[in-house]
């Protein structure tokens, strides 16, 4: 369920709180395929269905690159921010792969909106804390710190 905000005061009165989980995401081999050729990384691990078969995770598995990518279209689904004329990718903090994601498999966000700070140019900066979780996976496929800005 999306949480929608309608300005960067109501936003504010949102940090620390729990953002909740996303709808599931598939990753197919032809999203990693699609990956590979957008990226150049065509590393057998990835792109090699038979050999990746007999390497060490038993199938192909995601760029964890590609993991990290999709956090936008999760993070989308769970905040929406109206009132506000941009939007901005501002980086990433501490980001971690601890599982790998085999093809098939599917993945979700749970997010938690640690911070909401203003800046400079009338805009706040909102840090959040996400974990990719991967369906009946015993390890999180990535854990990461997100930075974004919002501009009224």
């Amino acid at each position: 369920m999306t949480v929608t905000v309608a300005s960067l005061d109501d936003l504010k009165k949102l940090a620390g709180t729990d953002l909740g989980t996303s709808e599931w995401i598939e990753i197919t081999q032809e999203r990693i395929n699609t990956f590979a050729d957008a990226t150049g990384d065509h590393q057998w691990i990835h792109t090699d269905p038979e050999r990746a078969a007999a390497g060490p995770f038993g199938a192909p598995i995601a760029h964890g690159y590609l993991t990290l990518s999709l956090f936008i279209p999760l993070f989308t689904g769970l905040l929406d921010v109206q009132g506000v004329t941009t939007k901005v990718n501002y980086g990433l903090d501490k980001v971690r792969f601890p599982s790998p994601v085999k093809v098939g498999s599917r993945i979700r966000l749970v997010a938690h909106l640690a911070s909401v700070e203003e800046v400079a140019g009338g805009g706040v900066q909102i840090a959040v804390d996400g974990t990719v979780e991967i369906e009946g996976g015993a390890k999180p496929a990535a854990a990461l710190r997100s930075l974004s800005r919002f501009y009224a």
